[in-house]
């Protein structure tokens, strides 16, 4: 996923949870807390998959570089 959607998406999964916990709770401190949790956990998802896009493309490579065809995934994507 490109950054540019990534962080549209961000702005609104964070937007929606800040609304939503808005109406329930109607405490404006609880929303700032749980919207900064939540860019916490996205931001550290994102980086745990772009991390896991790294180590697959390492093993990608070096699959290809002994055997000469791919072995670490199945799909070519």
């Amino acid at each position: 996923m490109p950054f540019r959607i990534f962080c549209r998406v961000l702005q609104l999964v964070l937007c929606a949870n800040a609304i939503t916990v808005y109406f329930v709770s109607h405490s404006i401190r609880r929303v700032i807390i749980t919207t900064f949790g939540t860019s916490l956990l996205l931001q550290v998802a994102y980086f745990g998959s772009v991390l896991f896009l790294v180590w697959r493309a390492r093993c990608n490579r070096r699959a290809v570089e002994r055997t000469g065809q791919r072995r670490c995934d199945s799909d070519h994507s």
